[in-house]
C-alpha cells in the first residue's frame, strides 16, 4: 500500500513503505556514519517516526535539500534497500534510469521523492500544521 506525507487533507504520495524505508536506509548508511539521525535529525528521527511539527518543517526542508545534494554525488549502485539487512538487494528496476543515487528515489508519478517531501514540508510550515507520514487510502 502506498504511503505519503500528509498535511491536513493534502497528501503527497512518495511510494510503498519499502521504498520509503529504502530512502531512510540509504541516508543512514551513506550519509550518517555516526548513526541514525546524527546529521539529519528532523528527517531521520521525526519524519521517520511519522510526524514533523510545523515549527520544525523549515529546518526539515533544509535537511531534505542537503540530502538530495549529497546523494547526487553518489552512484546509483550505492542504494541501500534495508539498513537492518544490508544483504537485501533492491528490486531489479530500482536503479533503472538513475544517473546518481538521488535519481533512485522517484515516485510512481515520476517525481523525485525530494520534491514531494519538500512540497509537503513547505506547506506544513506555511499552514502551521504537522506533516505526517501515512498510508494512502487507495490500492
Amino acid at each position: 500500500m502506498p504511503v505519503g506525507v500528509k498535511v491536513r487533507s493534502n497528501m503527497w504520495v512518495v511510494g510503498t513503505s519499502d521504498f520509503l524505508f529504502a530512502f531512510f536506509s540509504t541516508v543512514r548508511v551513506r550519509l550518517e556514519p555516526e548513526g541514525w539521525g546524527s546529521r539529519f535529525p528532523l528527517v531521520m528521527n521525526e519524519l521517520y517516526a511519522g510526524e514533523v511539527a510545523a515549527e520544525h518543517a523549515p529546518a526539515a526542508l533544509a535537511e531534505i535539500d542537503q540530502i538530495r545534494e549529497e546523494l547526487r554525488r553518489l552512484a546509483p549502485s550505492a542504494l541501500v534497500w534495508d539498513a537492518e539487512d544490508l544483504s537485501k538487494p533492491p528490486p531489479p528496476d530500482a536503479l533503472e534510469g538513475a544517473d546518481d543515487l538521488a535519481g533512485c528515489f522517484v515516485t510512481e508519478g515520476g517525481r523525485e521523492i525530494f520534491d514531494a517531501m519538500g512540497e509537503a514540508l513547505a506547506y506544513s510550515a506555511r499552514r502551521g500544521h504537522p506533516a505526517r507520514v501515512q498510508r494512502t487510502l487507495g490500492p
